[in-house]
């Protein structure tokens, strides 16, 4: 999980004054224009993104503009303004006039979610400093008060605050969490009072997508609360579908990966397709730096509505459970493999590492991994399909078991063993607890990122 600090280090700076700006106007020249809210764009940079502005309290701050253009018209002389900018321009215009009806069209759907964090150690000066608060993205599911979020957004509170764009802000209850989707559904507070009544029917659930219809290339819309500033979108494309995202000990499987800038902050928010429809909801950053730049990650809305109306009937979601753990077969794992060398060496799969006693994989009769007195490691079996599926990677597995089956489900799997292949049955059972794999798992390597921290003695970076 990514920190929960602000940070603003890694952007650039750029600080300019509407008041200083000499303009050199020719014939021969380009106009470039700067105005003090937008980015600097001219023929050799595609946009320059940073702003900084000045505090009230004389403090600078400054912020990256991770809004993408979505059509760069590029700087023409006069002889060339009745050709390609020409139809540039309409293109950008018709677009951004979608993206505008769509952000009006769902503003008031996407809320902030505010989460009181108690103060590391009481101050002895001033006992009575208000505690730390984290912030979120939410979204409005039906018209009964339900907001489903993040699970690592609520965390362990049972009570949270919901504003809403107008500044309207409400107490909402925890129905329950499914630790493993990293998702939570909440409740607006219901009493009898005339403005809670209002709220609820003045209400307006999102529609969901069909997040199994998305391609790579889709142009997608992220809107959350990013780093707390409220009603923020940033656009992209789908830029991988059915990714892997670690989660707590168990991977989140179909994660939509996209690179439309979030944020923490985003996390709980919607990823919309262009037509205004949920189609993920924004949970991660994979990140090669200390920044929170990087590949952004998306839990799909299908696995979304499956869990969520679990969640709200029973107050929780059963995951199936199989009972082992493995990876993607390589080359170097299938060194060791016995049989024909040809084809060994053309063998796709999952390569089984470990077998959970007693679990539905052992009862099956699979086998693990096993290393020998002289520290040789041997082979377990390798799935090469799964109910007369083919199976290739890990990835085809977990999404397979999790779209398809439900615990007390049977499976048929197909096993590559010692050079033959063999055919056995498997009954899921439902997934344990989720306290083990919390006290001994590893850190994920794609940090999900926390809601970010607003420490008392700090404002709001928006009014």
């Amino acid at each position: 999980m990514a920190t929960s600090k602000y940070s603003f280090c890694a952007f650039c700076l750029l600080l300019y004054s509407i008041t200083e700006i000499v303009m050199l106007v020719s014939a021969l020249s380009l106009v470039i224009s700067m105005t003090t809210q937008g980015p600097l764009f001219d023929n050799h940079k595609a946009f320059a993104s940073a702003l900084t502005y000045v505090k009230t309290n004389g403090e600078k701050l400054t912020l990256n503009n991770l809004e993408l253009p979505t059509s760069l018209v590029a700087q023409q002389s006069s002889s060339e303004t009745n050709q390609v900018p020409f139809k540039n321009t309409v293109a950008s215009t018709t677009q951004s006039t979608i993206l505008r009806a769509i952000f009006k069209q769902v503003e008031n759907s996407v809320v902030q979610i505010i989460r009181k964090l108690p103060t590391a150690a009481t101050n002895a000066l001033n006992p009575q400093t208000p505690n730390a608060t984290a912030l979120g993205s939410g979204i409005v599911y039906d018209n009964l008060g339900h907001i489903i979020t993040n699970g690592h957004v609520v965390g362990d509170a049972k009570i949270v605050d919901v504003k809403f764009v107008d500044g309207n802000r409400y107490p909402a209850k925890l129905i329950g969490t499914d630790i493993y989707g990293d998702i939570a559904v909440l409740q607006i507070s219901q009493n009898t009072t005339q403005q809670q009544q209002q709220l609820l029917s003045s209400l307006r659930p999102l529609v969901n997508g069909n997040s199994s219809n998305l391609e790579v290339g889709d142009q997608v819309i992220a809107i959350g609360n990013p780093f707390g500033l409220s009603d923020t979108m940033t656009t992209g494309i789908v830029s991988g579908v059915g990714r892997l995202l670690p989660g707590a000990g168990f991977s989140i499987p179909n994660a939509i990966q996209t690179d439309a800038p979030i944020n923490p902050g985003n996390s709980g928010g919607p990823l919309l397709n262009m037509q205004g429809q949920v189609v993920g909801m924004n949970t991660a950053i994979l990140s090669g730096t200390d920044t929170f730049s990087g590949v952004g990650f998306a839990i799909p809305s299908n696995t979304i509505t499956k869990i969520v109306a679990s969640i709200i009937e029973k107050g929780s979601y059963v995951h199936p459970y199989l009972g082992l753990s493995g990876a993607t077969l390589t080359s170097d794992l299938a060194e060791n493999l016995t049989g024909t060398p040809s084809v060994v060496k053309n063998l796709k799969g999952v390569y089984i590492d470990t077998i959970t006693k007693n679990g539905p994989a052992d009862k099956a009769g699979l086998n693990g991994s096993a290393t020998d007195q002289y520290t040789k490691k041997h082979p377990g079996d390798i799935i090469i399909g799964i109910d007369g599926h083919n199976i290739t990677k890990i990835d085809d597995f977990i999404s397979y078991i999790d779209q398809h089956k439900s615990a007390g489900d049977n499976i048929s799997l197909t096993v590559y063993r010692n050079g033959h292949v063999i055919d056995l049955k498997a009954t899921l059972a439902a997934r344990p607890s989720p306290l083990p794999f919390l006290v001994s798992r590893s850190a994920p390597p794609s940090p999900i990122p926390g809601p970010p921290t607003q420490p008392p003695s700090v404002p709001t970076p928006h009014s």
